[in-house]
């Protein structure tokens, strides 16, 4: 049992990175942050998001590709305002869904969406400056190179939280 992980004790601690989530100026409303946290097993990653887009459809898409891009702003242009964000970190050149910055989908539930996992596709040294964004449907993940996940609705700049070595 001493392997275990215990999330809760370990979400009372501060995180070693974070991303702050915005969204773009056609979803100005939606906020959030995203946590990491070192463990021996890899990284947990944990994301609160609000105010994403509330669909009044029980049965349309309320499920949002998720991922770690190898950029490092949450800047574009007037057709992708997040452009500069690049395409998924992927550091080993593996083919999609196996990107390092290939993460589960966010779930929409009335706007928040809540998620919590371990990976050890990346290291918090490693994604430091990157980027994380949420798009407006959800990765099939099938399609190359990115998952046919839709425009980019949100993102945040991955930083590191405090100036002990990782």
């Amino acid at each position: 049992m001493s392997d275990s992980i215990n999330i809760m004790s370990l979400i009372k601690k501060r995180p070693q990175a974070m991303a702050e989530i915005k969204g773009s100026p056609v979803y100005p409303d939606i906020y959030g942050r995203v946590y990491f946290y070192k463990i021996k097993q890899g990284v947990i990653v944990l994301s609160l998001v609000y105010s994403l887009p509330n669909l009044s459809d029980l049965c349309a898409e309320s499920v949002l590709g998720y991922h770690i891009h190898s950029g490092e702003t949450c800047t574009g242009n007037d057709t992708d305002y997040f452009s500069n964000a690049l395409g998924h970190y992927n550091p080993a050149n593996c083919p999609h869904p196996y990107h390092a910055g290939d993460m589960p989908p966010l779930f929409n539930a009335n706007g928040t969406a809540f998620s919590a996992f371990l990976t050890d596709r990346f290291t918090i040294e490693e994604i430091i400056g990157k980027t994380v964004i949420i798009h407006s449907m959800p990765d099939d993940f099938t399609t190359q190179p990115a998952g046919n996940s839709g425009v980019r609705i949100a993102c945040g700049e991955i930083m590191l939280l405090n100036n002990k070595r990782l």
